[in-house]
């Protein structure tokens, strides 16, 4: 199916003219800047935080390229990958009249952001293994040729799914990929964790194709809010032109560069943290009240068990913090537990065994 950006993106996007920061316009080497009407005489701070960061974080964007293998220009670096989300709906969705395709149960900010831009939501609730509904989700695609009354403008999937942690089919990913000509987002956020290979090598291969990863995860970065989106450049383009001028702070920035120096270091907690995954299913399914542990290609594990809410107030009370999807479509009666390190799983373990 020919895929069209034009098509699909907002006239007033097509017609904006992105806000110029003084450090857009200049390229180059300088040692004197007055251009942005910062204060020169530096910071009450060590470091030189009177400065605006680099508003395309072309350093992060280089080391980040070597790491995924994508050129610079095919990388997008939002404030999380929320800011990444919302854009999409500002950019290509316009309110009250376009409509987004979420496979439910997933991650509930595709839901949010949507309501926040007045879009209207169509869910597909995944199948009782819980994967991608492709007839369901084909039947819900209003098609761009009656764009007056509005049109499906992005497919969400996020694989592996949150809160499910499984990952869906790729070749069902594939088949919506070449029959649909909308953007069709796939949320990596736990894509570390899995077996499956990233989509991020398939850019050239599919131009309505966006990609969303993290360093909230498997790099330990929540805290710095960085998120990162793949696509075409000229998909890029119109993040670029839509975001705010300097969406990622000096601080992150910095600190983003030093910690993707540590690639080693990651890749030992990953493997660490697939082993405890193992651990602690063998574990929960010898518990009496467990009915089922699904299967995880996540950095968390989907449990059903007898009382869900029962077990989450006992391991409150003990200070132990997990999430009760139990009213969640699909996950009724189950609780989302994060793998910590040995010692929290080990805790966790010691205080389901005390539940009668």
């Amino acid at each position: 199916m020919e895929f069209d950006l034009n098509k699909i993106l907002r006239d007033n996007i097509k017609k904006l003219v992105p806000y110029s920061s003084a450090r857009d316009e200049f390229k180059g080497d300088a040692t004197v800047f007055l251009d942005a009407n910062e204060n020169s005489h530096g910071s009450p701070l060590p470091d030189s935080y009177n400065r605006y960061p680099d508003p395309l974080q072309w350093e992060v964007k280089k080391k980040l390229s070597k790491i995924k293998g994508v050129p610079p220009q095919n990388i997008f670096l939002g404030n999380g990958s929320d800011e990444a989300i919302d854009i999409l709906f500002r950019a290509f969705c316009r309110p009250g009249i376009d409509n987004v395709i979420i496979p439910s149960p997933t991650y509930g900010m595709y839901e949010v952001s949507a309501n926040i831009n007045d879009v209207e939501i169509r869910k597909v609730s995944l199948t009782g293994d819980f994967q991608l509904n492709i007839e369901a989700i084909s039947e819900n695609i209003s098609p761009l040729e009656g764009d007056r009354e509005g049109a499906t403008k992005l497919i969400f999937i996020c694989s592996p799914n949150n809160p499910t942690a499984n990952s869906f089919d790729r070749e069902d990913i594939e088949i919506i990929l070449n029959n649909f000509n909308g953007l069709v987002v796939i949320d990596e956020a736990y894509i570390n964790f899995s077996k499956q290979k990233t989509f991020v090598n398939e850019l050239t291969e599919y131009p309505n194709l966006v990609v969303l990863q993290t360093l909230s995860k498997a790099w330990g970065l929540a805290g710095l809010r960085v998120g990162m989106a793949f696509a075409s450049e000229q998909i890029i383009n119109v993040f670029n032109k839509v975001k705010p001028p300097y969406n990622i702070n000096v601080v992150s920035q910095r600190l983003a560069l030093e910690a993707l120096n540590n690639i080693d270091q990651v890749n030992a907690w990953i493997k660490e943290t697939v082993a405890e995954r193992e651990q602690m299913v063998l574990a929960l399914v010898q518990l009496p009240f467990v009915k089922k542990v699904y299967p995880s290609d996540a950095n968390f594990i989907l449990v059903r068990m007898n009382d869900a809410r029962q077990v989450y107030d006992y391991l409150v009370k003990n200070g132990i913090i997990v999430r009760d999807r139990s009213k969640v479509m699909l996950c009724e009666g189950c609780l989302r537990i994060t793998i910590g390190t040995k010692e929290e799983n080990v805790v966790l373990l010691n205080s389901l065994k005390e539940i009668k």
